[in-house]
């Protein structure tokens, strides 16, 4: 089931034709994306990919893998960033990204202290001038990709 207001819901109807960072690893349930308007590299959107707008009606199934896939992506990302920690949120409070959606956010041991916690929120929503360069982007969804995806499947 799909929203057509919902733009994440747009995003797995095309979902052959995203880019690597918009589907940098999935399965039956989930799919990974590098958030698309952050200045912090390695901001990672997990996302139910069917149309879910609360976490109460995630399925049985759904729910079963939602803490593997928040560790593996946190250890991903401290394997490919360097963090020291990721931070894990979800709200999906904002108009026409209702869908349940899940950050997992590298904290490095250099993040400002004044962005620390919930204010590293501040780095999500940023002008384009701000965000990660798209070839950054494109470089972590790769490494993230390899460490992510069993070598039984195809990269």
């Amino acid at each position: 089931m799909t929203s057509p207001d919902c733009y994440t819901c747009g995003q797995e109807a095309r979902l052959e034709e995203l880019p690597l960072s918009e589907r940098i690893v999935l399965d039956r349930h989930w799919r990974v994306a590098h958030a698309f308007d952050t200045a912090l590299p390695g901001w990672l959107v997990l996302l139910p990919r069917r149309h879910v707008t609360a976490v109460h009606e995630l399925t049985d199934a759904e729910a079963a893998t939602l803490g593997t896939w928040q560790v593996r992506l946190s250890r991903a990302l401290r394997d490919v960033t360097g963090c020291v920690k990721t931070y894990v949120a979800q709200f999906a409070e904002l108009k026409g990204f209702a869908h349940v959606h899940f950050h997992v956010v590298p904290r490095g041991a250099d993040l400002s202290q004044d962005l620390r916690g919930p204010r590293v929120f501040e780095l999500l929503g940023r002008p384009e001038r701000q965000r990660v360069a798209a070839d950054l982007v494109d470089g972590i969804a790769r490494s993230l990709h390899t460490r992510l995806t069993p070598p039984s499947e195809p990269r």
